[in-house]
């Protein structure tokens, strides 16, 4: 088979002057038609470009009068350079055009619902609704080709580092990790049910016991969660996982990984090796565990500036264990009193009760503060000089910048100065576009406490290990253990994660009732895992990225609705086939349920 099929011989997209004189055959969609007196030109579009398509023969001229929008037509014909002042930059085809004696209809088209140029007002429903439509426009069309690009050099790489691929089963048990199973009913078993996978974890682990050493796989994953522009119930990740490795072997296979993507996709050269951040230094200077690098603006801890301070917010905060953190916004002084206000509202949208702020401004007396100015506050008048001096000095604040002050317990501060620092840098234009900074957060907690349930939850997920020198007495002080675990964040983005496993039956329980699943439920949820690491389980870990999350960064769009072929809604419905949808009850009692009114559900 021909790489454009037996009814044509070239793509529209692939001809340059240099074919000039040769005869061709194309074939796919009008994009537009123009008339010109004894001429008719139209652009015909496939999946490799768009070329120019002039008809001048009586019969040509004729068939092509009848042509509308999105009319698939065959056409046979010679290439020709246009004629000097004719071209057209915007086209890669755009030197030449295809002087076409015979144009044959191959398909009508009714008009489509909205115009399919890169630039169109339609509601994003209905763009889904007519999705097919959608994706006939070039830029989505681009990104479908760089999306299948990647997958085939993830294969290649994959391949090429000894790694089989191996499926994992869609139809499976439901297992806590995090999120919500979609529930599938069993005719055959009334009132049991499957889960669809939120990823293949377990069976991924178990390959390792099974001796396949190394896997990977293009994975089908769901979670039923409520849903945001990065988040959609049914996702594909690149799932990993290899026996008999440390963090550096993960390490370096996916910088290879990501280094080749972004040389034969964008062609752009990634310097190697990442840098890494431990985690608790990523949320110290950052206030994320995604952070971007793009940028300076790190986080500033005060505490030792305001340990005897009688500023009350700051006082109370760093009394009860908190802490006091800083950011300097350059040239931020220039704000107005209502732009101050404005981010105070955005501390308090995000659970804080403010934010303080205050100006830089130059000193009155020539010597005063060493020369870096003085600093006008609603909270100056509670500081002592040597606090503001402290504050200058530890921000390196200089005159015409402000400086934003978040204080409370720990990390939540950390976490909502560290989105102050990327709304700022985004309002500001303080983020360079052209940036590609990766980053490995390494060294997370290994768990985290519920302070709804009092207990403990895994940071990453219960098959995590626990680092070497935590492995015999992770129950001394759970909450400082720190576990083999690693992310791998791109511009601000979690691209994916993944860890060092448990391989130890005797660890994996103990890590379970730490988390307070007790013999009877890991038994009943994790048996399958437990009996397999009592028969020679390898030393193995893995990670897994989020292929929708990687194509969109690449291709630069804004949400992963863009990079899916058939999305669903932020609702998660589909508009094209109108799911989730009724089934009549006979489906419904083949496998032993019924619907309950409105009214009765609780």
């Amino acid at each position: 088979m021909t790489p454009y099929g037996s009814l044509r011989t070239h793509g529209a997209g692939i001809l340059r002057r240099q074919d000039d004189g040769e005869r061709v055959t194309l074939a796919g969609w009008v994009a537009t038609r123009r008339d010109h007196g004894g001429k008719a030109f139209f652009d015909l579009r496939d999946r490799s470009g768009v070329v120019q398509v002039v008809a001048e023969s009586d019969e040509a001229l004729d068939t092509v009068h009848r042509l509308r929008s999105e009319y698939v037509v065959r056409v046979t014909g010679a290439v020709r350079v246009r004629p000097e002042g004719m071209t057209n930059d915007a086209l890669d085809t755009g030197e030449v055009e295809v002087a076409a004696g015979d144009v044959e209809i191959l398909s009508s088209s009714l008009t489509p619902p909205f115009p399919l140029e890169d630039r169109v007002d339609a509601d994003e429903t209905m763009r889904l609704q007519y999705r097919y439509l959608d994706i006939r426009r070039p830029s989505v069309a681009r990104v479908m080709r760089i999306r299948s690009q990647v997958t085939g050099v993830i294969r290649r790489v994959m391949e090429a580092n000894g790694f089989l691929d191996i499926e994992t089963p869609l139809l499976t048990r439901s297992t806590p990790e995090g999120a919500r199973d979609f529930l599938v009913p069993s005719r055959l078993q009334p009132g049991s049910f499957y889960a669809l996978p939120q990823s293949p974890q377990l069976f991924k682990q178990l390959l390792m016991v099974a001796g396949m050493e190394r896997y990977y796989q293009i994975a089908r994953c769901f979670r039923d969660e409520d849903l945001r522009a990065d988040r959609q119930p049914e996702f594909t990740q690149l799932d990993v996982e290899a026996s008999f490795i440390t963090e550096e072997d993960i390490y370096s296979l996916h910088e290879e990984l990501m280094a080749t993507l972004w040389r034969e996709v964008l062609e752009v050269e990634l310097a190697l090796p990442f840098p890494r951040l431990r985690f608790d230094e990523a949320m110290r200077r950052y206030g994320s565990d995604k952070p971007d690098t793009r940028f300076d603006m790190e986080l500033v801890e005060l505490g030792e500036v305001f340990a005897d301070t009688e500023v009350g917010v700051f006082k109370g905060a760093l009394h009860a264990g908190g802490s006091v953190i800083a950011l300097c916004l350059p040239q931020g002084g220039s704000s107005t009193r209502k732009q101050f206000d404005e981010w105070v509202e955005f501390a308090k949208r995000r659970g804080a009760r403010g934010l303080a702020w205050g100006v830089v401004e130059s000193p009155t007396d020539p010597s005063g503060q060493e020369g870096r100015g003085s600093l006008r506050s609603p909270l100056s008048k509670f500081m002592r000089p040597e606090e503001i001096a402290g504050v200058l000095s530890a921000t390196g604040a200089r005159p015409g910048d402000a400086v934003f002050f978040g204080a409370g317990t720990t990390r939540p501060t950390q976490e909502l100065m560290g989105a102050v620092r990327v709304a700022m840098a985004e309002r500001h234009g303080l983020i360079p576009d052209s940036l590609w900074n990766f980053v490995w957060i390494t060294d997370w907690p290994m768990f985290e406490w519920n302070d709804d349930d009092k207990r403990w939850d895994a940071m990453h997920h219960p098959f995590t290990a626990p680092a070497t020198q935590w492995l015999d007495r992770l129950e001394d002080a759970p909450g400082e253990a720190t576990a083999r675990a690693y992310d791998l964040a791109l511009n601000g983005t979690e691209l994916g994660g993944g860890s060092i496993r448990i391989h130890q039956r005797d660890v994996q329980e103990r890590v379970f009732t730490l988390l307070g699943i007790d013999e009877d439920e890991a038994r009943e949820k994790f048996g399958f895992l437990l009996d397999g690491l009592s028969y020679g389980a390898p030393p193995h870990g893995g990670i897994a990225f989020g292929l929708d999350r990687l194509v969109m960064l690449m291709a630069g769009g804004q949400s992963l609705r863009d990079v899916i072929p058939f999305p669903k809604t932020q609702s998660g419905a589909d508009p094209l086939t109108a799911a989730p949808a009724p089934v009549d009850d006979d489906q419904l009692a083949a496998v032993g349920l019924r619907t309950l009114p409105p009214s009765a559900k609780g």
